[in-house]
């Protein structure tokens, strides 16, 4: 099965049945995929061919995922592009992928006024709610104009979508992901959430990352979804009452933003039944605080990596529930057990793999894993050894199975020869009651080769100190992983998923690493 053939399926099958819930109007699957498909004539009729790749500029709205799946059916492969990123870094990705054309939504149109983006000025397709004046094609004036085309017949194994990770080590990498990985992962999440057709999906994660794929394993089973075009927490819960939403991925950030909202309850909540949260870790008071706050959902951690399309691990509903109910909130810092026909060891520096407990990299195989980067053999040389994926990330599996992700290799602290995790580190520190954030990263040290440091946001109404810090982390940890140095600071450096940025930590308070 191909995403167009996912597409058409789902159109055959759930005909009558909603696709698309917006505030322009709902639309049925049928309606749905009747616009896709004259929305590859569209790209057809604009020179893009199939296995030719464009790039998109827009915030999350159904247009832009018409867009995506347009190229599905066509057989061109969609590039996201990360609008937060500087036109330099976004000229490199289009050059990088060599894209063809560039959808950008109204609201971006001034990027075109930049010279970077001087080579697709002839080469742009206009996206908006409504026409405007001016030299690009126009979205909705192409599809009035085009008949729907019949769905590219492609393998399995053919590109069917480029994301770019976000670089934060250098240049971004552009990950392949096939059709089969789609698939395959839209299936692995279909299984592990238990999704059906009465689900109705909200789309907050950006499209440009990852984390978005999650929608297709509503796809599969004929949900609908639903965009948030701009987050506030006041948004969220408004579209969670406007369209009955039952289920939406939620990076913590977001999670802890939207519980923050003065007026929460006054939103209509009720119809959310799970509250899929990633992309980083969350503190067991916020934890509780969400299943206080969304009572009729579930809540179930994922990780996962764009190579891996993406999510490779769960923590249940069931797991949660059982961690608080018995007072032990261990299980809370585990990211849980392998999905479906995903394999997962735990292997030391010479890829022998290692025994329950010991610490190592995580290295994963299974169908949904990415096929490599687009124009790197040397980085897929490194990365993808005997048939294993390494993800790069240092983490130990319990009796049970259970994955508890301590670090990346990178972000590994070596001080005095004593190997530390930011994570143990971090943890100890969340035990504070007045510790909000904490982000701990290895900073240079003439004496240790390392210290560790950790940035720290406040709680509201908690005035912190340096000593009252130290002395709670000798209570949970050894002498050697509590924190040489400390910055109480007023927000982490984040990126659009809600991830922190521990390479600008160390930029700021030590150099790069």
């Amino acid at each position: 099965m191909t995403m167009a053939s996912a597409l058409a399926r789902a159109a055959k099958l759930f005909a009558s049945r909603p696709a698309i819930l917006d505030r322009e109007g709902d639309m049925t699957w049928s309606q749905y995929v009747d616009r896709i498909a004259r929305a590859a004539g569209a790209l057809h009729g604009l020179g893009l061919r199939s296995g030719d790749r464009f790039g998109i500029i827009s915030h999350n709205s159904f247009r832009h995922a018409e867009l995506i799946n347009a190229g599905y059916w066509l057989g061109a492969v969609p590039v996201p592009l990360n609008f937060r990123l500087a036109n330099p870094e976004i000229r490199y990705i289009l050059d990088d992928a060599d894209c063809r054309l560039l959808a950008i939504e109204d609201r971006f149109a001034q990027l075109l006024n930049d010279e970077h983006f001087a080579p697709w000025r002839d080469r742009v397709l206009f996206v908006a709610s409504r026409n405007a004046d001016g030299a690009w094609p126009q979205y909705e004036s192409l599809l009035a104009q085009t008949a729907p085309v019949p769905m590219q017949e492609l393998s399995p194994s053919d590109d069917a979508i480029l994301l770019y990770t976000g670089g934060t080590t250098g240049r971004s990498k552009g990950v392949r992901l096939t059709h089969a990985n789609l698939i395959a992962n839209g299936t692995q999440i279909a299984l592990a959430i238990r999704a059906y057709a009465d689900d109705r999906f909200l789309h907050v994660s950006p499209m440009f990352h990852s984390a978005d794929l999650m929608g297709t394993a509503f796809t599969l089973v004929g949900g609908a979804h639903s965009y948030l075009s701009d987050f506030s927490g006041r948004n969220l819960l408004q579209a969670i009452a406007d369209h009955r939403i039952t289920a939406s991925m939620l990076a913590p950030t977001i999670i802890i933003v939207t519980l923050q909202e003065p007026d929460f309850d006054r939103f209509d909540t009720s119809s959310m039944r799970l509250v899929f949260y990633g992309s980083a870790p969350m503190a067991v008071e916020w934890i509780k605080r969400t299943m206080d706050k969304f009572p009729n959902a579930g809540l179930q951690q994922g990780y996962g990596l764009t190579e891996t399309s993406p999510i490779l691990t769960t923590l249940t509903p069931e797991q949660h529930r059982e961690a608080l109910a018995g007072g032990d909130h261990a299980l809370l810092r585990s990211v849980g057990k392998p999905l479906i026909h995903v394999d997962l060891r735990i292997v030391d520096a010479d890829d022998r793999e290692l025994d329950i407990g010991e610490i190592g990299e995580i290295v994963v195989r299974g169908p949904n894993v990415t096929r490599g980067y687009l124009g790197l053999p040397e980085q897929n040389a490194r990365t993808f050894r005997n048939d294993w994926f390494h993800t790069g990330d240092v983490g130990r599996l319990d009796v049970e199975g259970n994955l508890y992700v301590l670090d990346r290799l990178k972000d590994m602290i070596i001080t005095g020869s004593e190997n530390v995790y930011s994570s143990e580190v971090e943890a100890a520190l969340y035990r504070h009651p007045g510790v909000h954030e904490a982000a701990v990263v290895g900073v240079p040290d003439e004496k240790w080769g390392e210290a560790v440091f950790a940035a720290i946001v406040p709680a509201p109404g908690h005035a912190l100190t340096e000593a009252e810090l130290i002395a709670h982390c000798r209570q949970h940890i050894g002498g050697y992983k509590i924190p040489r140095r400390m910055a109480i600071v007023e927000a982490l450096p984040k990126s659009a998923m809600g991830k922190i940025l521990k390479n600008e930590l160390r930029r700021t308070y030590g150099g790069t690493k």
